[in-house]
């Protein structure tokens, strides 16, 4: 395929740009979304580039897919993915490819050395005769390229629900399962196969400053699953502001869900205030008509098991996550 008629079938993008040497970028900001991202916080920047969510999927009978990759930053060593009919088939890791030029990742608190850029490679993989659905899962916390995306047998893109914007922090970018495949967003839209994009960045708050008219882009859905990284604020007001500029720009006739932080284990001293925060998140977001708010401390079980770290879940957090959130739309109606 040319990188135009990839782009037919990649999903999760606002925007592709083909840069030096033909190689495919994708973009879910805006141009001046990601120019305040850069003048405001290096981590957010890195990150409002990454490929956080982006899938390439198609309907074919085809034997054979091959690409090659390009990365140009790397933000924690998740994963490419195969998916089959729904079923994840393959799995290419980050670390794997680096250790294949010399570094190896054992721990993921390991990670984070200087590396050189860019970094390319390809990926083939072989396919069971027949029609099948495939999704890639793209690597969720690091800048990936594309180019010469080959597979030996017609292909058709697939058709997809509703549009739905997805806002969030570095859970909802997908860092903790370390695998792109498994991010709770995965899990979930695997099941309810919306027309994403996903503007989760590490370290994220309810920042209004990043809302911004998407030129040619308005969603069917909103949501929104931010608060975790600011629960220690003396005051909610960006909170108050965030959604009052959300309406501002989309209006108060799209559905948009809200997810209150998640618990987390790594707050035990002042588990007491971050359940006031959540409680005031669920209050704000919930005086507004077109919003329908999710309580986040009942997507996931309240044990250490489920997490990486005490904040991000793993995969095993993940897959509750997404199943408990599809079962909480449903419900709800969303």
């Amino acid at each position: 395929m040319t990188n135009e008629e990839l782009q037919k079938y990649y999903f999760g993008a606002y925007s592709f740009k083909e840069v030096e040497g033909g190689w495919l970028q994708a973009f879910q900001y805006t141009d001046a979304q990601m120019e305040y991202f850069k003048g405001a916080f290096d981590f957010w920047y890195d990150r409002c580039m990454a490929t956080t969510a982006k899938t390439i999927e198609l309907e074919t009978e085809a034997t054979r897919i091959s690409f090659d990759y390009r990365f140009i930053w790397l933000g924690s060593p998740d994963s490419f993915e195969l998916s089959q009919d729904g079923q994840i088939t393959d799995i290419v890791y980050v670390k794997d490819i680096l250790e294949q030029r010399g570094r190896r990742i054992e721990e993921p608190e390991e990670w984070g050395p200087e590396w050189e850029f860019p970094i390319d490679g390809t990926i083939e993989w072989e396919l069971p005769e027949g029609k099948k659905s495939v999704v890639i899962y793209l690597p969720a916390d690091s800048t990936v390229l594309i180019k010469n995306f080959e597979v030996n047998a017609a292909v058709n893109r697939p058709e997809k629900k509703e549009k739905v914007l997805w806002l969030g922090d570095s859970i909802t970018q997908g860092y903790g399962p370390l695998r792109s495949a498994m991010t709770y967003v995965s899990v979930a839209n695997r099941l309810l196969g919306y027309d994403i994009i996903n503007q989760g960045i590490g370290g994220y708050v309810y920042d209004k400053k990043s809302l911004m008219k998407m030129e040619g882009y308005r969603p069917d859905k909103i949501i929104v699953a931010l608060g975790t990284n600011q629960f220690r604020s003396e005051s909610m007001k960006d909170v108050e502001e965030y959604y009052e500029d959300l309406m501002g720009i989309y209006g108060n006739e799209i559905p948009v869900l809200c997810i209150s932080p998640v618990w987390r284990c790594d707050v035990q001293e002042d588990q007491a205030q971050f359940v006031r925060f959540c409680e005031e998140v669920k209050r704000i977001a919930g005086s507004y008509k077109n919003v329908t708010v999710t309580d986040g401390f009942s997507l996931i079980p309240h044990l250490s098991e489920y997490y990486l770290d005490g904040l991000h879940p793993n995969c095993l957090g993940t897959e509750n996550y997404g199943r408990n959130l599809v079962l909480a739309i449903r419900k709800n109606g969303f």
